[in-house]
């Protein structure tokens, strides 16, 4: 069997942890290789925890991998107007790759344009009026698959939003 290659995006300064933790130890355990990226060369989360990402968004080439997942967290909205982090969402949806987003950060992906017509879910209050400003179809469900893109809506969802993931790349469990 390929190894599956995932990258997941955090912000620089408060992703939420469990949001990251929780789908990186689920891939992991199914098998995946888990590449870590974000704008700085040391990420905080909003609980403490520190992470050195393997590399910066100016670095990751989309062909790498088979999924690219972005982070929560109130750091998250770092990236809404990023036009890096939004030209890697509209590339690897364009090349066919899994793309998630937890908790605010399916934003990201509405302001990439790529959540037209699809259904998708988000962290609650404005978060989802920005969705559907984009032509997306919120649905309110805890965790969405539509096509290659997976949303969910916060840390309570962030084991069934990797276990998704996972079955969406066709690995284990």
């Amino acid at each position: 069997m390929v190894e599956k290659r995932v990258l997941m995006v955090i912000a620089p300064q408060n992703f939420r942890d469990e949001e990251f933790e929780e789908p990186k130890r689920i891939l992991q355990e199914a098998g995946a290789n888990v590449v870590v990226a974000s704008s700085k060369a040391t990420a905080r989360g909003m609980f403490g925890t520190t992470v050195r990402p393997d590399l910066t968004l100016d670095k990751i080439r989309v062909d790498d991998y088979d999924a690219i997942i972005f982070v929560g967290g109130s750091g998250a909205s770092a990236y809404f107007e990023d036009e890096r982090a939004l030209s890697i969402a509209k590339d690897a949806v364009k090349k066919g790759k899994k793309v998630g987003a937890i908790c605010i950060a399916p934003v990201i992906l509405a302001n990439a344009g790529v959540l037209e017509g699809k259904r998708a879910t988000v962290w609650n209050g404005d978060f989802i009026r920005m969705l559907k400003e984009k032509g997306a179809k919120y649905t309110g469900k805890q965790v969405e698959v539509d096509g290659n893109i997976i949303t969910a809506n916060g840390p309570a969802a962030a084991k069934e939003f990797g276990r998704a993931i996972a079955r969406e790349l066709g690995l284990g469990r």
